[in-house]
């Protein structure tokens, strides 16, 4: 593949102002440069911590020069959903898909918000009803409320008071009241929270028998529920966004935020403090560990969501349904469905889709469903770890790499049947090896689709774990097919397709591979 440099880009169109720029959302008119070098997400789309988010800015950029206003786009993976809302700004109707419960949850809610005033009207209420009987499990001998815990293992090492200002914090040793005070909440079991199904996966450090005891204390569940039973019913985007909120919050609350120790968590430089770390990729529960304050790390995720709503302002309405129908038929800007990819595409009519844009499971790097397991639990959501398209570790699933490959290859074929003639098709893919590849290179006979050619994508987020993992990737590819037919609607794209920097022909190549994979372009 051809390297590009980002310094010799250039902007083709001028960036113009719109309510997205205020929420880190790529702005109505996206340049080749903001592509090629995305910034980071805040705001809105910074509120939840679901993995895997793609740079708004190349979403932005597909869906303007590849369909035209009123045009259907469709996502059979809609991940953290932030598409959703990308689509419905450009004025053009979207149905996105995805077997993951959690990511549907988050589409609707980037879709349909709450207002400012009523959000905080909840949380206020919240506050008032909860805050202080949670405080009580926190309190210490003086009256004073922790905090952090910090545990090695079973042992309380240290016990914090946050300040305000440089000073940051108190660190006190332990005292018999602080152990009084945890072991009275030592047998606690979730009320609210439904038990966790996990498999044997090493990967993620999951295995059938783990359950929310093991990742929780039995004081930070008893809190946990205090907060889902003050979250309102109604109305149902407002308890929505506060349920995604304590989503967004609960790694926080586990006992998977690591003690940072003999570095600086931003300098690595060494230092002598102890720094709190966070929940990343996985169910890992360090020895050297924290317990925090369940009530902080709620408000502190809130806060977030308070800020990107206040930015908003009065926030664009888009009519939001669960049934494509209703995006057919003109009741609704946006369908979210939770389905299988594929059984949902065949649902879709004949030629009716103008572009698919989709960053589906990526093989064996990320198995979304198993990881939000958590999140589906306290959504009370259950999850269909049967139909997921994935390759994962866990054996028991059986989803191996042939499999995956055969659910991609017939993804394609219903992804090509629901294009309109000329229509496009925008793969956001990569991996290491050559076999996850074959279900989008080997010869597809059965369909009409075309392989026009790619381009790399850079990541707009760093990532600890991408950072530092062994042959970590940097970038995803954009992959780009065209059903033919009739002639291909002219479209903006196609008069830039070549200035875009790493743009080529070739198919990419796994990492290892001697040459690129040559395909003719159609």
């Amino acid at each position: 593949m051809m390297k590009y440099d980002r310094t010799k880009t250039r902007a083709l169109v001028v960036k113009e102002p719109s309510e997205q720029l205020a929420l880190g959302f790529a702005p109505t008119i996206v340049s080749i440069d903001e592509v090629m070098a995305p910034t980071g997400y805040t705001g809105l789309s910074a509120f939840h911590k679901y993995w895997g988010k793609k740079p708004i800015e190349c979403l932005g950029f597909l869906v303007e020069k590849l369909t035209h206003p009123n045009d259907l786009v469709v996502d059979p993976f809609v991940g953290s959903g932030l598409i959703a809302r990308e689509c419905a700004l450009r004025k053009r109707r979207f149905i996105g898909i995805d077997i993951n419960p959690v990511s549907i949850e988050l589409a609707r809610m980037i879709s349909d918000l709450p207002s400012l005033e009523q959000y905080d009207a909840a949380l206020q209420k919240m506050k008032s009803a909860v805050r202080h009987s949670i405080d009580e499990s926190y309190l210490l001998a003086d009256g004073k409320t922790a905090s952090h815990y910090l545990w090695d293992r079973e042992c309380l090492k240290e016990v914090w008071i946050s300040r305000k200002g440089k000073g940051g914090r108190e660190v006190r040793a332990t005292t018999q009241h602080d152990l009084t005070q945890s072991a009275k909440y030592a047998d606690y079991h979730a009320r609210l929270i439904r038990p966790l199904r996990f498999f044997q996966n090493s990967r993620i450090n999951t295995a059938p028998t783990l359950s929310l005891s093991d990742i929780f204390t039995g004081r930070a569940l008893r809190n946990i529920d205090l907060i889902i039973e003050s979250i309102p019913s109604a109305p149902e985007n407002l308890r929505r966004a506060l349920l995604l909120t304590l989503t967004a919050s609960i790694g926080q609350m586990s006992s998977m935020v690591f003690a940072i120790t003999g570095r600086g968590k931003t300098t690595g430089e060494g230092t002598g403090k102890v720094e709190v770390g966070s929940w990343v990729i996985g169910y890992w529960r360090p020895p050297l560990h924290f317990e925090i304050n369940v009530w902080n790390c709620f408000q502190r995720r809130a806060d977030k969501l308070v800020t990107a709503l206040s930015d908003l302002g009065q926030p664009s309405s888009f009519k939001v349904a669960d049934s494509a129908n209703a995006v057919f038929s003109g009741a609704a800007d946006i369908a979210l469905l939770n389905d299988n990819s594929i059984n949902a595409l065949k649902r879709l009519p004949d030629s009716s889709v103008s572009l698919v844009l989709t960053d589906p499971p990526h093989s064996d790097r990320i198995p979304y469903l198993e990881l939000s397991e958590l999140w589906n639990a306290i959504l009370g959501r259950d999850s269909n770890f049967g139909d997921e398209i994935v390759v994962s570790n866990a054996r028991e699933r059986g989803k191996t790499k042939a499999q995956y490959n055969q659910q991609m290859h017939t993804l394609l074929c219903e992804v090509d049947r629901v294009l309109v003639p000329g229509g496009s098709l925008a793969l956001l893919f990569n991996a290491r090896d050559a076999d996850s590849w074959n279900g989008l290179i080997r010869e597809q006979s059965d369909i009409s689709l075309q392989y026009y050619g790619c381009f790399p994508m850079a990541y707009s987020a760093n990532s600890v774990v991408q950072d530092n993992r062994a042959g970590a990737m940097k970038s995803d590819y954009v992959l780009v097919y065209r059903k033919s037919g009739v002639a291909a609607r002219k479209s903006s794209f196609e008069t830039q397709i070549h200035t875009i920097p790493g743009w080529s022909e070739d198919f990419p190549k796994a990492k290892g591979e001697p040459d690129a994979i040559h395909v003719s372009v159609g």
